[in-house]
């Protein structure tokens, strides 16, 4: 099992070939955010070498804490996280605040974790939903005639063509600061990567020799996709949607941090980030415990999707 996808412009006969090569990566694989999770996921591993298994039991635990955190946070949070109480501005850590406070008196600590549902939770819709988009896109292709699937493959050239934070930066502007645009926005950006990885592997699987005794005995193309194809090409999407995650986390921060996510006063971790870069040399822990929580999110998913990869994979394992 590999996630590389079909190279630009390549066409249905070189698609379907039984080459067992694997494809060169794309140069720009590591802007997406599948390239971002992976390339996190690798260095990490890199750096820990033979001790690297161990790590996959932290990734998930670390990650099943910060969904709970993104379910539960509000009802955790200390103290109102939108409150303003100007008396209090930029406290530094203590009992009272573990976090400190930022400059509108309100406590960090309760803004991270109010702000965790609108960052994580966000993120995972958000793959979801392009992974949803991209396996119904990729199946119209597979099913629909060669033209119709040579014009879909060009339309995701065409998005894949500049990274997925340009590209989501122009669409949220352009819809206005909200959530909603930014999520809008990440699922336009992200389709096309996963419709080139699923049609790459159904445009070889319609082709095998299953499937052509299925057609020869009568069963039509789509109950077969549907009901047999699909299912047992799953695996590369959630190993790819996993390592997603981890680069819609980096993603969806990066752009609150721009000014184009939900608008003040939000709590999400990138607008957190952005809202204490002034105080950076004064008031340091207004923007790095958001930081940290994006960077602990980040590598939390990426370690566990490249632990999915594994797992799915029997090669790997036995490298382990």
């Amino acid at each position: 099992m590999t996630l590389t996808t079909d190279p630009p412009g390549l066409d249905e006969e070189t698609s379907s070939s039984d080459d067992p090569r694997p494809r060169p990566p794309r140069t720009a694989e590591w802007l997406t955010p599948a390239g971002l999770g992976g390339g996190i996921s690798k260095g990490l591993r890199g750096l820990f070498g033979t001790h690297a298994g161990a790590l996959d039991r932290i990734a998930i635990v670390v990650s099943a804490m910060l969904v709970v955190v993104a379910i539960f946070g509000p009802l955790l949070a200390p103290y109102d996280p939108y409150l303003a109480v100007p008396s209090d501005a930029l406290l530094p850590p203590s009992a009272a605040h573990w976090m400190g406070t930022d400059d509108a008196g309100r406590d960090v600590l309760s803004r991270l974790l109010a702000g965790a549902g609108m960052t994580l939770l966000a993120a995972i819709a958000v793959v979801a939903l392009s992974t949803l988009v991209g396996v119904v896109v990729a199946c119209a292709a597979v099913l629909s005639p060669r033209g119709v699937d040579a014009t879909i493959m060009r339309i995701c050239d065409m998005f894949m063509a500049l990274p997925s934070m340009v590209l989501a930066l122009g669409i949220a502007a352009a819809l206005g600061p909200s959530l909603g645009s930014v999520v809008l926005a990440m699922v336009i950006a992200m389709w096309p990567g996963t419709t080139r990885l699923v049609r790459g592997i159904l445009r070889v699987s319609m082709n095998s020799a299953y499937v052509e005794s299925a057609r020869v005995n009568g069963i039509r193309r789509i109950p077969t996709l549907v009901r047999h194809v699909l299912p047992n090409s799953m695996d590369s999407v959630y190993v790819q949607a996993s390592m997603e995650i981890s680069g819609a986390v980096v993603l969806m921060a990066g752009l609150a941090f721009l000014g184009v996510g939900a608008p003040p006063p939000s709590a999400d971790w990138g607008a957190m980030v952005a809202q204490g870069r002034e105080y950076i040399t004064t008031a340091w822990w207004v923007t790095t415990f958001p930081g940290l929580a994006i960077t602990i999110a980040a590598i939390a998913f990426g370690l566990l999707g490249d632990a999915l990869r594994v797992r799915l994979d029997p090669s790997l394992r036995r490298k382990r």
